[in-house]
């Protein structure tokens, strides 16, 4: 969007003092020419911008003059300098506005105060996907997430197991999940409260009519209460094991790419040996045992006993099995 595009070109500025326009358009991933009219819009809506000639020279601010940032703390504006997740920004069409938030706050800081926030995002990253699958890129993202800030209504048709279904929603909010999209929506007319994994939407037609937002809905709230139900509901299994690197490497085809970083719960680093310890989130004994044959011999069962005990007694079995043939 335009209105951001300049607004992160303002505060650039302010923060860089003087830049080419070349430097300019590469910063805020634009091109040259772009630059130079985006350059222009701001003298025109009254930015005391200027040209230096010369090698050294570009384009600066009066000195003196500056934009203000009010309303921060010294915190607050190097936790938000820091804090940075460009690909969702992205599938959201937020990234300009992502670039002109950290450059309105740097420019606005003093001159150690930015030097500390650059220490920091330069010591922690927030990397949103899970160890064991890729950030998924839907299609339809963009499509949704316009519906979402419009409010209006979506007719979809989306894949579910091995069939197609059709449903007309109320988008309410985009979850961000180890790298997955997920769209939290009402369904018309049953009023109901569901999920739907972005990806798996085959469809997307944004419809004519509005709706309105339940006033007492809060998404991140629902989020964790559905979550934590499901995680109860679908795999209340809690299987604490150590796994040796080929047990690791295993993960995704035993488990299937899509579930993983659910059904991974925690992993560690690898000992002297090559095991590490891992928290799995299964959905019960029977289907559990069958999934840790698979990753044998390269696993270990610690808790529950139960299971170790039942882990045990296959591998003996196959191994007697095996010694027969």
């Amino acid at each position: 969007m335009k209105a951001e595009r300049l607004v992160a070109l303002l505060f650039t500025l302010q923060r860089r003092r003087s830049a080419t326009a070349a430097e300019l358009a590469s910063e805020l991933g634009v091109s040259e020419r772009t630059m130079h009219r985006d350059l222009a819009a701001l003298r025109d809506a009254g930015v005391p911008l200027w040209t230096e000639q010369g090698r050294h020279g570009g384009f600066r601010l009066v000195d003196g003059w500056r934009a203000g940032l009010d309303g921060l703390t010294a915190r607050e504006a190097v936790a938000l300098f820091a804090l940075g997740v460009p690909s969702a920004l992205a599938g959201l069409g937020l990234d300009t506005a992502g670039s002109a938030a950290r450059a309105k706050v740097s420019a606005g800081m003093p001159a150690e105060l930015r030097e500390h926030a650059a220490l920091v995002a330069g010591r922690f990253h927030l990397d949103a996907p899970g160890w064991f699958g890729s950030a998924d890129e839907p299609p339809a993202l963009a499509a949704v997430a316009r519906a979402v800030w419009g409010q209006r209504r979506l007719s979809v048709t989306y894949r579910r197991r091995d069939k197609v279904a059709s449903r007309e929603l109320e988008p309410l909010g985009l979850v961000l999940k180890a790298g997955v999209w997920y769209l939290v929506a009402r369904v018309v007319p049953d009023d109901a409260l569901r999920t739907y994994r972005v990806s798996r939407i085959l469809s997307v037609e944004q419809l004519d009519s509005a709706f309105s937002r339940p006033p007492d809905f809060d998404l991140a709230q629902w989020w964790r209460e559905s979550s934590a139900t499901f995680e109860q509901v679908a795999r209340p299994l809690r299987v604490r094991a150590r796994l040796n690197r080929t047990a690791v490497r295993e993960l995704r085809r035993v488990f299937g790419g899509e579930h993983l970083a659910d059904t991974v719960v925690s992993l560690g680093q690898p000992d002297s040996d090559g095991w590490a310890e891992a928290e799995l989130a299964l959905e019960d004994d029977e289907i559990g045992l069958g999934q840790l044959v698979a990753l044998s011999p390269g696993v270990e069962v610690l808790e529950p006993l139960r299971l170790r005990a039942s882990l045990a007694r296959v591998g003996a079995e196959l191994a007697a099995r095996n010694a027969q043939r």
